[in-house]
């Protein structure tokens, strides 16, 4: 059986249990999804958005469908110490209440699992759900899958303080989870969602994940994506924004784990004067691949993008960038960057960069552009001058190199996150806390 027919036959087998089963318009949609992906299958090579990035090795794996029964509690807690924050937890793809934390939140605010979603807000839930034929064929393949994730409302006004922490676990071997996830944000609407994901050291897994995000009106909205899955792991994740007049959507994918990670990340203007904040960091060493796709769709007049992306890339590792803005006729007044910055720390490194500007209007102000680059030796010797030993020196100019992107992340203690979690891939990561 190929590996396309088995989640065929996944699908027949646990369609009927899935959240959402029993409502007409779920039903109808996941079949389409699952007839859509029967019909296309996996990307392939030959398309020329995944020219650069096979799936050929996940084709060849096989998954468990039903989760192990394993603890996650100590890791669970672990990664929730010192940060206060609403905490939604799913391990395996499935919701545990008894290790999620939601404090207080401000009326009409929700902050739930999609399940929960489903049986008490199902009208929101399905305007926000997109379709099936959203993204590539793997995100049909989530969709005909998702039976779980976070599902989160700031109704008009609210102005949430503290970020919504949403954690998957990847506790059991072979394990493979669809979380979709639904983050809507009313007019005038402020708050941080942390999405991160962890697996268990040796454990392979898959997650193919899905997070839809409308952001309105005067409504700002900072999405944060932590990826530090096992180096066993397969990971494929779209992020689709709608953005109405005035609003504000920072996306941060940081991108730390996974033997093959592929981010598709997207933005539609559909009012004036909107921003987006498109960031990300990813690093790929030993053979792990990591590959993010990038568009940015200027719609309406007036509009701000700023898209920075950096990389670094030790021993046999690949990073892939593909950003994409495009600006219709009509829209007037854009004002876009785009740059993608890669660090090569090994000759047989590899970096594929292709930023893009599609215009068609003509009072904008767009630039885009790429650079390869290698530690400065100057730099290594000036570091070393000052009685550092060559690795800490390196690893010094590393996280100089990451330190802009990090920056970029608004809230304090989720930038100290992210900011621990680049370290700890170097060694004597202590000497870098002064400079952190």
């Amino acid at each position: 059986m190929s590996l396309v027919q088995s989640w065929l036959a996944e699908f027949s087998a646990r369609s009927a249990q899935l959240a959402g089963a029993d409502l007409p318009w779920l039903a109808a949609m996941r079949q389409r999804a699952i007839d859509r992906f029967a019909a296309e299958g996996w990307p392939t090579t030959r398309k020329e958005d995944w020219r650069h990035t096979s799936l050929a090795p996940l084709e060849q794996a096989s998954f468990d469908f039903q989760p192990q029964p394993v603890d996650a509690a100590a890791l669970v807690n672990e990664l929730k110490a010192g940060e206060d924050a609403h905490w939604l937890v799913f391990v395996d793809g499935r919701h545990v209440p008894e290790l999620s934390t939601v404090g207080s939140l401000p009326a009409g605010a929700r902050v739930e699992s999609l399940g929960q979603a489903l049986e008490g807000n199902a009208d929101l839930v399905q305007q926000a759900f997109g379709s099936e034929t959203d993204g590539n064929s793997t995100a049909a393949l989530n969709l005909a899958l998702a039976g779980d994730g976070a599902c989160i409302y700031l109704p008009r006004g609210t102005m949430l303080e503290k970020p919504v922490h949403v954690v998957f676990v990847a506790s059991g071997d072979r394990i493979a989870a669809f979380p979709r996830n639904l983050y809507v944000a009313e007019a005038g609407a402020h708050g941080t969602v942390v999405e991160h994901y962890v697996g268990r050291a040796g454990n392979a897994s898959f997650t193919n994940t899905v997070s839809r995000v409308q952001v309105a009106a005067d409504a700002r909205l900072s999405h944060v994506r932590l990826q530090q899955e096992t180096n066993e792991a397969f990971h494929l994740a779209d992020v689709e924004a709608e953005q109405e007049g005035k609003s504000y959507f920072a996306s941060h994918s940081i991108s730390l784990g996974a033997r093959l990670a592929r981010h598709d990340i997207a933005t539609r203007f559909d009012g004036q004067r909107a921003e987006s904040l498109l960031n990300g960091i990813y690093f790929a060493d030993g053979q792990r691949h990591v590959d993010h796709h990038t568009e940015i769709g200027h719609a309406q007049p007036n509009c701000v993008s700023n898209e920075h992306y950096r990389g670094i890339l030790a021993d046999r590792g690949r990073g892939v960038f593909r950003g994409r803005i495009l600006v219709s006729p009509g829209a007037d007044g854009t004002d876009a960057i785009q740059r993608n910055d890669s660090l090569l720390l090994s000759k047989l490194a590899r970096t594929d960069s292709r930023p893009e500007l599609e215009i068609y209007a003509e009072d904008v102000r767009c630039t885009h552009g790429a650079t390869v680059g290698q530690l400065s030796d100057e730099s290594l010797f000036y570091l070393m001058a000052r009685g550092l030993d060559r690795t800490h020196a390196r690893n010094v100019l590393i996280f100089a190199f990451v330190m802009e992107g990090l920056a970029r992340i608004e809230n304090e203690a989720v930038r100290l996150r992210a900011s621990r979690a680049v370290r700890a891939l170097m060694p004597g990561a202590d000497v870098l806390e002064e400079l952190a």
